[in-house]
């Protein structure tokens, strides 16, 4: 019983910490327009969007529904590449991804997960001083997206 009892104290600890990990970003805009802006500001900053994926248009093929959600893949090598010499697998988290999405209020935000949780379980990526650019891209451009 005491096992359960922790097991169910982690669960909810974990659960609480993970979304603490999560950055978010309010904004004014649509969906559309927040995402519009963010594919602006890092084509700008020299980076590389590899995908943009419109999570809600994917549900409607099957007839289903969702709130505005669409998710951007980029990336700049200077940024990846130095996470992937400390540890390769640093490649199963990379390129960074933002979210925008429209919340049950109608609330749009930009959201991510700080990449110094997302590599927490890799050897040394997470303390490696290319983490903090990546956390300081993540801000920059959410908020510049955003405004």
């Amino acid at each position: 019983m005491r096992a359960l009892i922790w097991a169910g104290l982690l669960a909810i600890t974990g659960g609480a910490a993970m979304a603490q990990d999560i950055i978010k970003v309010k904004t004014d805009k649509t969906v559309q327009g927040a995402m519009d802006a963010l594919e602006t500001v890092v084509g700008n900053a020299g980076a590389t969007v590899f995908a943009r994926v419109d999570h809600a248009a994917g549900a409607g093929k099957v007839d289903l529904e969702l709130a505005d959600s669409q998710l951007l893949v980029f990336g700049n090598p200077k940024l990846g590449t130095p996470a992937m010499q400390v540890d390769p697998l640093a490649g199963l988290f990379l390129p960074l991804r933002v979210l925008a999405y429209q919340d049950a209020d109608g609330q749009v935000w930009l959201a991510y997960e700080d990449p110094k949780h997302t590599m927490s379980d890799l050897d040394g990526v997470s303390d490696a001083p290319v983490i903090e650019k990546m956390q300081g891209a993540l801000k920059k451009l959410t908020t510049a997206a955003s405004q």
